[in-house]
């Protein structure tokens, strides 16, 4: 920041901008110029930058098209007005008749600007859960070709007041960060909460995409949402493409498998096919959509007391050739992972475990922060058809197979696990690879990074061939 710019903010060069300084700092700014255009809870984001004065300098058209006729004449028809598609055509109109009225007199010196939302905030009528998506469109230079920034919102404040006061900072933050640390991907991330809380606001999906940011990988995006406390999940597709959890999993039966999948190995697979063939008889499962999710938590993903993002990325690349959405999460308690999915469906849901998992979900010292403790944890699970497919453990020692059916938990338990047996809602898995049992991600890990021989008769041939080509999880010739 210039020192005449800082000296009229009254901050220093180190100190963090409030909301007031990050606007004011905008509109002082004479090669920034822009639209905005809200839609949904009034024009909050704008507002700020004529609170603070100087909008002249940066504020080239504002407006709201709440009719929905007036939306649609403006930017076309759209399936949901609160939607991706109808943000993407609002930046399209908006910054194309920018750039085509202004470039000509002010192109050569001035970096154009279209910020736009489109909000279901919470009104008198409605009291449901409140989202939006907001987005800008922006130049790094003058004359350069636009890059976007696309996120999905989630307002957890009760009150209209407060859910509109949250997006006027979200919506500053985001302009700011756009306009001021686009060569730095991260600190964009993490600077869209400066004076929020996830408690009030969550960006749960985030995209990155044009000319600024060819080389960035969204995926870690999604990650360091979770990681920096954004949102609780983030979710993307085989193909690395982000999506918003609550579209992809909407009204859909969901079968999901927990691990760390370093590496993906026949056991993985094995799991999610046996899985999967025991949900669908399901009667309450036929006939409607299934959604297949693998699932890492941060401890997932933790080696070593920290998060490395390539051996991330090589994880995920690995999950990919399964052809699975993948969800990364901060719910280390499954049944807060369960009360995450039933936000978005009440069809059955079926999470795939082996025996140490199940038999770590019966450990006590795990729910000493609920009251009701292990009761009430499985009261919140276990509801809505959810369902645990258990896959059997192959005893090292003993060459004794161990399953959901003969599992023996703590005595005074044991009761209360026959019983969630007995009515189906923990089941074993039918009819597994047997010779696959022996199979343990860790050790093939090291056999791998050893270059041991046979390894690869332990992973799918895919999954095999791209540790190869790729070197992946420290794979050497």
């Amino acid at each position: 920041m210039a020192r005449s710019v800082c000296d009229s903010l009254g901050v220093t060069m180190n100190d963090r901008l409030d909301t007031h300084q990050k606007a004011l700092q905008i509109n002082l700014d004479a090669g920034k110029y822009g639209v905005f255009a809200e839609i949904g809870a009034g024009q909050e984001v704008a507002r700020w930058f004529f609170r603070v004065g100087g909008a002249s300098g940066t504020i080239a058209k504002s407006m709201s098209a709440y009719d929905m006729v007036v939306s649609d004449a403006i930017y076309g028809t759209a399936s949901r007005y609160v939607s991706k598609q109808r943000l993407e055509a609002m930046l399209d109109h908006e910054y194309s008749l920018l750039v085509e009225r202004l470039a000509a007199s002010r192109g050569e010196n001035t970096r154009f600007f279209t910020f736009a939302d489109t909000v279901a905030a919470r009104g008198f009528k409605k009291r449901e859960e409140t989202h939006g998506w907001m987005g800008i469109r922006f130049q790094t230079e003058p004359g350069a070709g636009p890059s976007d920034i696309i996120m999905h919102v989630r307002m957890w404040d009760r009150e209209n007041l407060q859910q509109q006061e949250a997006l006027g900072i979200l919506g500053v933050n985001l302009i700011h960060a756009a306009l001021y640390l686009h060569w730095h991907a991260d600190g964009i991330v993490n600077a869209l909460l400066d004076n929020l809380s996830i408690d009030r606001i969550e960006v749960d999906m985030i995209q990155f995409r044009g000319e600024q940011f060819s080389k960035v990988d969204n995926r870690l995006l999604a990650l360091q949402l979770v990681e920096r406390g954004l949102t609780n999940a983030a979710m993307f597709m085989p193909s690395g493409e982000l999506v918003q959890p609550a579209d992809a999993l909407h009204k859909k039966c969901i079968l999901i498998e927990r691990g760390s999948f370093r590496p993906v190995t026949r056991v993985t697979a094995d799991m999610l096919q046996h899985a999967q063939a025991q949900f669908i008889q399901d009667p309450k499962v036929a006939g409607n959509d299934l959604l297949v999710v693998l699932e890492m938590t941060l401890k997932n993903l933790n080696v070593e007391g920290k998060i490395d993002h390539r051996d991330f990325l090589d994880r995920v690349d690995l999950l990919g050739t399964l052809g699975h959405p993948v969800l990364i999460s901060n719910y280390g308690e499954f049944f807060r992972l369960a009360g995450y999915l039933f936000r978005y469906t009440k069809l059955p849901i079926g999470i795939v475990m082996g025996v140490p998992t199940l038999k770590d979900l019966f450990e006590q010292k795990y729910y000493t922060e609920l009251e009701g403790g292990i009761l009430e944890s499985f009261g919140r699970m276990f509801r809505n058809d959810l369902k645990i497919y258990c896959y059997p453990l192959k005893d090292g020692r003993t060459e004794t197979i161990i399953t959901a059916g003969n599992l023996q938990v703590a005595p005074h338990l044991q009761h209360l696990y026959d019983y969630l047996r007995e009515n189906k809602f923990i089941q074993s898995l039918r009819d597994v690879n047997k010779a696959h049992l022996g199979i343990f991600s860790r050790d093939v890990l090291k056999e791998i990074q050893a270059n041991t021989a046979g390894w690869e008769e332990k992973v799918p041939a895919r999954v095999a061939a791209m540790i190869k080509e790729r070197k992946l999880l420290g794979y050497r010739e």
